[in-house]
């Protein structure tokens, strides 16, 4: 899978999780699923997803922001 097609994916699974209001596995999932990409796995946005918590707007625009 390359890079941008890995993201997408993990962005879209993690949305699932955003739009249900489950902010922490939202979280959770972005993160542990861009750890498993080569290209991603040092992403700069990695450690701002604490921050992403906050509510659920917060969340889905963190998600979104990845590219």
């Amino acid at each position: 899978m390359t890079r941008d097609e890995h993201l997408k994916w993990a962005k879209a699974r993690a949305m699932e999780y955003a739009e249900r209001g489950e902010l922490v596995n939202a979280i959770n999932s972005l993160l542990s699923d861009l750890r498993k990409h080569d290209e991603l796995r040092h992403h700069p946005g990695i450690l701002l997803g604490l921050s992403a918590a906050g509510s659920r707007h917060d969340c889905i625009h963190w998600i979104e922001g990845f590219a």
